[in-house]
């Protein structure tokens, strides 16, 4: 999985409430979703995001309430990475659940700045920063979280395998 996008760059201790306050959880329509993203933070942030761009966080992204809303509304915004400097521990699981691929670099976030140009190859965890040149480089996903991506989430995932039995 590569991808091609600019860095939209979020500050540190970001919650799900401020990825997609409670106000907007009437749906699961992920476009609908997306249109409010980061709203809790800014109204209208997501207006700024064209489909592919990457999402770039500080310390603790996603900490908060473990609501499912905050990965998908995301993906709603058209933003399918997320690099950060760490992630909370349920908003990583449900980031993956849903199909949004997590990249955590530490301090190496701080090599990324907002609207930078950035090309990302998930299987070999590299991330090239096209603006400044500098390159990152993290873990590449296990094979079983590759494959809950592939599938678009968890749930496609185990849909396919119970197809197989």
């Amino acid at each position: 999985m590569n991808y091609k996008g600019k860095a939209h760059k979020v500050g540190e201790h970001i919650d799900t409430d401020a990825i997609i306050p409670a106000r907007f959880l009437v749906t699961t329509d992920a476009q609908k979703l997306g249109e409010n993203c980061m709203s809790g933070l800014e109204p209208g942030w997501a207006k700024r995001v064209a489909p592919g761009d990457i999402m770039v966080a500080g310390r603790n992204f996603g900490c908060g309430s473990s609501r499912e809303h905050a990965p998908i509304a995301i993906l709603g915004a058209g933003m399918p990475v997320v690099i950060g400097h760490s992630f909370a521990r349920i908003f990583y699981r449900n980031a993956f659940n849903m199909g949004l691929l997590l990249m955590e670099v530490g301090d190496e976030v701080d090599k990324i700045n907002d609207g930078d140009a950035l090309e990302i190859e998930a299987s070999t965890g590299a991330i090239r920063n096209l603006t400044t040149g500098a390159e990152i480089t993290c873990p590449p996903l296990p094979a079983s979280m590759a494959g809950i991506l592939a599938k678009g989430g968890l749930v496609g995932y185990v849909k396919e395998r119970l197809a197989q039995v």
